[in-house]
Parts: C-alpha cells; sequence; structure tokens
C-alpha cells in the first residue's frame, strides 16, 4: 500500500487466506444478503458523490457533471441492474436431456467462484473499479482490489469509501505501484479482472496461468469508425466529438480514426470542428479553463500523444484543428488530423489521447484492408442509413462491439456484454455477463433409483447391450 511515497508492507499471503476463508462461508448463505448489500453500497455511494467528484477532479480535471455521467452513473447502473435481476440470475437453470437420459434431471447452478482480485485502471477510476467490484459481489464473492496508482486521489477515496463499507476480509484494498500488483498476482486466485493496456494484460494472463486461474481481461486498441456518404454529418460530428474528446480520448471505446467517403470529408471536419466547439469550448475556444475539458492523467502520457501527432505530421498529414497546450497542467488541445498515413506511429498504436486521424478513402474496397490490417478492435462504430452497407462491415470484421450511428453507447447499456477480442481482451462484464464472469456455472445432473437407461450400457458388453447402443445412436 502506497501512502505519501511510502510502500507499506502488507502480508498479502496472510490477507489472501482471511478471503478464503469468508469466501467459503459466503457460499452457504443467501443470496438475498447479496442484495441488501449491493442496495446499501448503492446508498453509500450516492452519499459520497462529492468525495467522489473531488478526488476524479484533482487526478483527471474532470467536471463534477462529467464524473456523475461518466463514473457514477455506470456504477449506480450495474448496482441497480443487479439489484432487480439478482433473483432470476442466481436461479438454477434447468436443462433439457435427450432420450437416452431419460429419467435424469439436470440443471446448471450458479456458484461464487471464491477470492477474486479486481486491477482497476487510471482512465475512469473510479466507474472500472467499483463496477467490477458490484458483479463480484452479486456473484457472492470476496475481492482484493487494486486501483490505479496513476490517479492516487481517486484510489485513496476508493481505499477509504471501501474500507468504510465492508469487513477486510470482504473486500480490501490495496495500493501501490506495479510491483505490488506483482505480488498479488502470485497469489492463487480464483478469478482476476484486469482493466488496463494490451501490453499489462499480457502480463496478468501469463501470472494467471501459474494458478490456472480464469481472467477477464478488459483492454483497448485501435477503434475504428467508418462514415459513408449516405451518413446524417451533423449527427456523426456531434457523436463522434463526444466519444473522442470525452476525458480527452482516455476512453478504451473512444473512436481511434476515421475512414470517411472522400466526397463527404471536407464538410464532415468543418462539422466535427464546430461540434468539438459547441460541446468543450469556454467563450468559442477550447482553454484551461474550460470547465468540461479534462486532462491528460501525467506528463508521460501527454509527451506520448503529443510524439504521436508530431511523426503523423511529419508523414504528411494536414493540421485540421489545433490550439495551444500546456504541458504544466496536461492540457492537451483538441487535435484532428486529415491524410494521414497509413504507416505512421498514430495508426499503430492506440492513440488514448485528444487526437482523431482522419483517412479518406475513393472506394469502399479501401475500407475493410485497412481495418483488418491491424488486431481485432474493442469496439467499431459505422456512421451510414444503409443498411446493407453496416450489415457487409458488422460481418467483416472482428470486434468486442459494435455501435451504428453513434458511439460508446454500447458500452453503457445494462443489458449488452462487453468486452473485447483477442488483443482487446476476452471475458465479458455488465449486468448478467458481469455475474457470470465471476461465478462457475456447475451442472448437476441426478439419476433416479434402480434400472435406469445408463444401466443397459454396462459391462459385460452382450449383443443385447450392443443393440442396446445401436438404438441409441439412432436416437441421438
Amino acid at each position: 500500500m502506497e501512502k505519501e511515497g511510502v510502500v507499506m508492507d502488507i502480508d498479502f499471503k496472510a490477507l489472501f487466506e482471511k478471503h478464503v476463508l469468508r469466501s467459503q462461508r459466503l457460499r452457504s448463505e443467501p443470496w438475498q444478503n447479496r442484495k441488501k448489500q449491493l442496495k446499501a453500497l448503492g446508498e453509500f455511494v450516492m452519499q459520497n458523490r462529492q468525495r467522489i467528484a473531488e478526488a476524479v477532479n484533482a487526478d483527471l480535471g474532470k467536471s463534477e457533471t462529467e464524473c456523475d455521467i461518466s463514473e457514477v452513473l455506470p456504477v449506480m447502473t450495474e448496482i441497480k441492474d443487479a439489484i432487480r435481476n439478482l433473483a432470476d440470475w442466481v436461479d438454477p437453470e434447468p436443462i433439457n436431456a435427450p432420450i437416452t437420459y431419460l429419467g435424469t434431471t439436470s440443471e446448471v447452478q450458479y456458484e461464487p467462484k471464491g477470492t477474486c482480485l479486481i486491477i482497476g485502471p487510471w482512465n475512469f477510476p473510479f466507474n472500472l473499479t467499483i463496477g467490477p467490484l458490484v458483479s463480484c459481489l452479486a456473484a457472492g464473492n470476496t475481492a482484493i482490489v487494486k486501483p490505479s496508482e496513476l490517479t492516487p486521489h481517486t484510489s485513496a477515496v476508493i481505499r477509504d469509501m471501501l474500507k468504510e463499507f465492508f469487513d477486510e476480509d470482504v473486500v480490501a484494498v490495496v495500493e501501490g505501484d506495479p510491483s505490488v500488483a506483482t505480488q498479488l498476482l502470485k497469489l492463487p486466485f480464483d478469478h482476476i479482472f484486469f482493466t488496463g493496456s494490451t501490453s499489462v494484460g499480457k502480463i496478468v494472463m501469463r501470472a494467471a496461468a501459474e494458478n490456472l486461474t480464469s481472467v477477464t481481461l478488459e483492454l483497448g486498441g485501435k477503434s475504428p469508425t467508418v462514415i459513408d456518404s449516405s451518413a446524417n454529418l451533423g449527427d456523426a460530428a456531434k457523436r463522434i466529438a463526444f466519444g473522442k474528446f470525452l476525458n480527452v480520448g482516455q476512453t478504451c471505446v473512444a473512436p481511434d480514426y476515421v475512414l470517411i467517403d472522400k466526397k463527404v470529408e471536407r464538410e464532415f471536419i468543418d462539422l466535427l470542428k464546430q461540434s468539438i466547439a459547441k460541446l468543450f469550448a469556454a467563450n468559442g475556444h477550447i482553454t484551461t479553463q474550460s470547465p468540461d475539458y479534462c486532462r491528460i492523467v501525467n506528463a508521460r502520457n501527454f509527451n506520448r500523444v503529443d510524439t504521436l501527432v508530431q511523426d503523423a505530421i511529419q508523414l504528411g498529414a494536414t493540421v485540421e484543428l489545433n490550439g495551444p497546450s500546456d504541458a504544466a497542467s496536461r492540457f492537451f488541445h483538441p487535435v484532428i488530423l486529415s491524410g494521414v498515413s497509413t504507416e505512421s506511429k498514430i495508426m499503430e498504436e492506440e492513440i488514448f489521447g485528444p487526437v482523431l486521424p482522419i483517412i479518406s478513402y475513393a472506394s469502399e474496397e479501401e475500407i475493410l484492408p485497412i481495418i483488418l490490417a491491424r488486431p481485432k478492435p474493442l469496439a467499431f462504430y459505422i456512421f451510414s442509413t444503409r443498411s446493407a452497407f453496416q450489415q457487409k462491415l458488422i460481418a467483416a470484421v472482428s470486434a468486442g462491439g459494435v455501435c451504428v450511428n453513434d458511439c460508446v453507447l454500447q458500452f453503457t447499456h445494462p443489458n449488452l456484454p462487453f468486452g473485447g477480442i483477442h488483443a482487446s481482451g476476452f471475458g465479458k462484464a455488465h449486468g448478467r455477463y458481469g455475474f457470470l464472469a465471476f461465478s462457475n456455472e456447475k451442472p448437476v445432473l441426478k439419476q433416479k433409483r434402480g434400472l435406469t437407461m445408463s444401466s443397459f450400457l454396462y459391462p459385460p458388453f452382450t449383443n443385447r447391450v450392443k443393440r442396446t447402443i445401436d438404438l441409441m445412436l439412432r436416437w441421438l
């Protein structure tokens, strides 16, 4: 645990063993206790909205309203959804059996995995740490939570809030740098839920493999946005401006680059600039005084994004929008680039900043080679009014999720699974899918007494057994 720059000594093994014992006891407790706990947690979060907002603002420059929208609202949606549906989620699912299993009854029971580790990210530090915790608790587990050290104010609030609300053997918070996470990953957790970069996701997966621990990896990638000539450009500009520049682009599902029909490129860029100004500017300009525009998390990421922009410009990109930035306050002005080379660094790695590259196409045949040359994205956005065009792209591009004629909404929908594929992650979150991520789907088969269908299959393998098998093969 990190406090005032000092890493505090924690007996991780002892803490883990406490959780193992408590998780075993939780298995026999009625599921209604989880519902009561989640209801109380929701009330506790609402009581601490101001506290959360102040912390997130200190780390990322988010306004109170944006904090409510992007941090508190998603968590409360998870809590309310779990409360409404938990009875259905925990209810054993009856399973139909083929005729060869005549006399048996079968069901799938949903049991807690046990003791879980949740490693949160810095970009939405409250939402993406507490959201998975809700799913974990709904499934009946205990959790050790590791918030991001890159957002220390929010990490401290998460630590204090969870310590106030939970017994330490139900939910414990461990703070610190990556070395702390490394120590935690050595423990034989029953499930690990990690949100962060693909590179660190690989480290988590390797560590989990040592204990054969199941994992959910919520990663990122370059989420493409395709705009054809039939799209409502006004809607596209406004929605992309919101989805891209919310949290200054530090969003795993933010549109990462745009592929647009050359015939409408200029009109779209003009509308996009207008939309950015309407959404984020103060007195017509986006400055350090703009209250609804966030900040880059730290100097390292500020410099990384700036390097990507400069490399793209050197390779021929045209700057369509820029303005004064301020490294000291981590204020990075929105940037729009057109004519971006597919060979530039900005097209090779996730930007995670307020920069939108735009590439125009003369023919629709140019679209898929650009997208498919890159790893499978977490999100894929299509702006078009042509159903056939939409479906062609949806079928051709493998992605964690798709959103047509809007951005980000697929993440916030409580009844849709959220997660990546391949390099953008795997495993699903949110609602029932989050509950399932932290649950073991345990099949239970009950056989009747006496003579059963399976009795006819026991040795010795007489002609009667062989005839029985022949019949069963025909009945299947």
